[in-house]
């Protein structure tokens, strides 16, 4: 942890954040806090500049080539999966996929929109290279993916943040709300961010209203895309659990797909 040295003096004193990478970390002194985090991807600046995370203080380059990132603290909390049905979340993510600062920023940096068909094939190739292939449920929803990607063609590409779950939603004490961890931002269908809170946290009859909150209107063609994303994205996890060996996440995750395509399919 020398790197420390080099961005920070000695009188602050630095722990660890938690998270899955390691590479975040708390700077504490006089009652002052900053949050650092090493290696962020250059896209946080225009993310901070359009206030959707917490505020970019500086960015430092250490001798070895790393970058280090200094936001500021933010006190506040997660939301609650019902606080996911409110407005402000369908608020902020339309914020989100209508900026076209985020998507040029995206597109400088190297992302390109992946293609549905090209999903299509990548998935369909770890299962057929597994044993998950034996399930029933699994050949049923690959089956259903075939069938329904013509429905999956639009020309409307956002920034997607891909990781659309309560806890990385930032309540600050003064109100205001942000969306962080933008390690999996994506270009592509913003339906693919949206099919997870309307599938994870909105009851289907409610599906309508948090549309419109959004700007946009409930039909038939909208929800055939939705299930598309939901069912090629649990094959994804139930691929990345079977390749870990993961027996526990593996089961559980292939009891969702059951459940999924007993309302998709049917």
């Amino acid at each position: 942890m020398n790197w420390f040295n080099q961005v920070l003096s000695k009188e602050w004193d630095i722990v660890p954040a938690g998270g899955l990478t390691g590479d975040a970390y708390v700077a504490k002194k006089n009652g002052q806090r900053l949050f650092l985090k090493r290696n962020s991807s250059p896209f946080l600046a225009v993310l901070s500049a359009e206030g959707i995370v917490p505020k970019l203080i500086w960015t430092k380059r250490l001798e070895n080539g790393d970058v280090i990132t200094a936001q500021e603290w933010m006190y506040g909390r997660e939301l609650s999966p019902e606080e996911m049905q409110e407005a402000r979340v369908a608020e902020l993510l339309k914020k989100i996929h209508q900026s076209s600062e985020l998507l040029h920023m995206l597109m400088r940096l190297g992302k390109k929109p992946i293609r549905e068909n090209i999903r299509y094939a990548h998935i369909q190739k770890r299962i057929l290279n597994s044993e998950l292939i034996g399930y029933q449920e699994v050949q049923k929803a690959l089956f259903y993916l075939k069938k329904n990607l013509p429905h999956t063609r639009t020309e409307y590409q956002t920034v997607c943040h891909g990781d659309l779950n309560h806890n990385n939603f930032l309540m600050s004490t003064n109100g205001r709300l942000y969306l962080i961890d933008w390690e999996n931002a994506t270009i592509g269908d913003p339906l693919t961010d949206y099919a997870t809170i309307l599938n994870s946290y909105i009851p289907e009859e409610d599906w309508h209203h948090w549309l419109k909150q959004y700007g946009i209107q409930k039909d038939e063609q909208l929800v055939k895309r939705m299930n598309w994303y939901l069912l090629i994205d649990s094959l994804a996890y139930l691929a990345w659990y079977y390749e870990r060996k993961d027996a526990k996440k593996l089961y559980q995750t292939l009891n969702d797909l059951v459940e999924l395509n007993n309302r998709v399919c049917s």
